[in-house]
């Protein structure tokens, strides 16, 4: 993993989950590790952060333009050790907040665990 493929997912991070505890930015850090191991989804890290899928992408980040803020030293921390392979989510591939997602079909998924105001989740039906 490159320095710029490191920071993309700092940033991710960063966006996804202010707030949080380090623990659930680790997390959100491990989804996109996951993704790039998987199969169903791109790649490269580039490809997984701005996937679009039926014109909506799959990081809310990347679509309201806060992927762009400067992340902090622990979303840098939390980018490093998910990429070493660190999973507090259990294999998930995906996160939402259950108190602001408004897509019913994430809240069908099979919860791995919840790490504060997010779940993660994988999808068993289909392998993703």
């Amino acid at each position: 993993m490159n320095e710029e493929e490191l920071r993309l997912i700092a940033r991710v991070i960063n966006a996804e989950a202010r707030g949080e505890s380090f623990i659930g930015k680790v997390a959100v850090g491990a989804v996109i590790v996951n993704r790039l191991r998987h199969p169903a989804f791109p790649k490269t890290v580039r490809e997984v952060i701005f996937q679009c899928t039926n014109g909506i992408y799959e990081f809310t980040p990347v679509a309201d333009g806060s992927i762009n803020l400067e992340p902090d030293e622990d979303a840098f921390r939390a980018a490093e050790l998910a990429v070493r392979g660190v999973d507090p989510t259990n294999g998930a591939l995906f996160f939402y907040n259950p108190q602001t997602a408004r897509d019913q079909w994430i809240r069908t998924l099979p919860v791995t665990v919840a790490i504060g105001n997010h779940v993660f989740a994988v999808n068993t039906v289909t392998n993703i």
